[in-house]
């Protein structure tokens, strides 16, 4: 049986964050280690933006600096995210995973197999998304939880984990945001320049979060330990815990300066290989 490595709950800053699952990935492909799992949490509010993003259009900048929250951009695709009372999963696998389809969407599924089933064990039954599914109002377009793409997870149809990946022919990377608690004012604070009582409440009606759809608040460490059962039962696979090794922890210092700079992109893009695909939400 194939023995996964998971790197449990721990909480860093947004640039430290970025930059341990640049690391996880790019050691992994370089020396075809075993796949791995990562939870963790932000030691402070702070938004990430998808690859593609423009945050000088789809972000409220000032707001952001204003509350003294930072922004960093992620190695994948999809909207902004307001990172706070959450649990963030991390999965890195090689090409020759076989848990895995060598597609997106693929992939999207299986990692929301694990995710359910996680779940199930918390008492929350959560179900996989068949259709993307939007939100009509155009101004909250740049927000991750708006959309409910397929084969994310919805709670009695609200989106509670929204989730990104990164491809090349080497392997993936994909990470998500399961909520603990959400706020609809605050994550719209940190986008819009104005936002109104009915985008607030539409966007709250779209969105789930851990500890308001269970009777009482459920521990970090409990939710991780039901997570980490999820997956080893879907895949059918043994998870041991284990540290960054020091050639990830070496990589993780030389790559925090990079996710400092929002527009660390323009360099990389000029380096990206063929076959490399981004996706998110």
């Amino acid at each position: 049986m194939m023995i996964w490595r998971l790197i449990n709950y721990s909480r860093y800053n947004a640039y430290e964050n970025m930059a341990i699952d640049e690391a996880i990935f790019r050691e992994t492909i370089k020396n075809k280690k075993q796949p791995t799992i990562r939870f963790y949490g932000w030691q402070s509010a702070a938004v990430s933006i998808g690859y593609f993003q423009d945050p000088q259009k789809e972000l409220n900048l000032e707001q952001c600096r204003y509350l003294g929250i930072d922004v960093v951009r992620r190695l994948t695709g999809g909207k902004a995210v307001l990172h706070n009372n959450e649990i963030t999963y991390c999965v890195v696998a090689g090409a020759g995973e076989k848990s895995f389809p060598a597609d997106i969407l693929g992939t999207y599924k299986a990692v929301s197999d694990c995710l359910i089933q996680g779940l199930s064990y918390l008492g929350i039954q959560a179900n996989i998304a068949s259709d993307c599914l939007r939100m009509k109002d155009v101004d909250l377009k740049s927000c991750c939880f708006s959309v409910a793409s397929r084969n994310e997870l919805l709670v009695a149809g609200r989106k509670i984990c929204g989730s990104a990946q990164m491809r090349t022919s080497g392997g993936f990377l994909q990470h998500g945001s399961l909520l603990l608690t959400f706020d609809p004012e605050k994550a719209l604070s940190v986008i819009l320049t104005s936002s109104t009582s009915e985008q607030r409440a539409k966007l709250r009606k779209t969105v789930a979060a851990i500890n308001e759809v269970v009777a009482n608040p459920i521990e970090t460490s409990d939710i991780c330990h039901a997570l980490k059962k999820g997956f080893a039962e879907v895949l059918g696979i043994e998870i041991a815990e284990e540290s960054l090794t020091p050639p990830e922890i070496k990589l993780k210092n030389e790559l925090i300066e990079k996710y400092r700079d929002l527009n660390w992109k323009t360099e990389h893009t000029k380096h990206l290989k063929t076959g490399q695909l981004f996706n998110g939400n």
